[in-house]
């Protein structure tokens, strides 16, 4: 299941970088979770890292929202609890969170958002 979220969210990221280039910096990964050396992981959480954070942040400000939080699923994934409570807190800092389940749901959720 890992890897297919991994595939579908690089397929977003590169329909992204070729759809939007004028701001194809604005989008970017939070790389919190996935399985790591255990070194690495320490480091990490050392520098902040923090389970339950959305998988990718879009820093384009739109309608009421300050940016969008998109937590990637695969087809048939499940949010986790600590990922529900982080959209909850995000939405509530004046943020859009929403989860996609694939490719096609989270380029159709981008484009929707930008629409406005």
């Amino acid at each position: 299941m890992k890897d297919q979220e991994h595939i579908e969210q690089s397929m977003l990221i590169k329909w992204f970088r070729f759809q939007y280039p004028e701001v194809s910096r604005c989008l970017w990964s939070i790389p919190n979770g996935g399985v790591r050396h255990i070194t690495t992981a320490i480091r990490l959480k050392q520098e902040g890292a923090l389970a339950g954070v959305s998988d990718l942040f879009l820093m384009i400000p739109k309608r009421d929202f300050h940016g969008l939080f998109i937590e990637m699923k695969a087809p048939g994934g499940k949010l986790q609890p600590n990922q529900k409570e982080f959209q909850s807190l995000a939405k509530s800092m004046g943020y859009e969170a929403i989860t996609c389940f694939g490719f096609d749901q989270a380029k159709e959720s981008i484009k929707k958002y930008l629409q406005a």
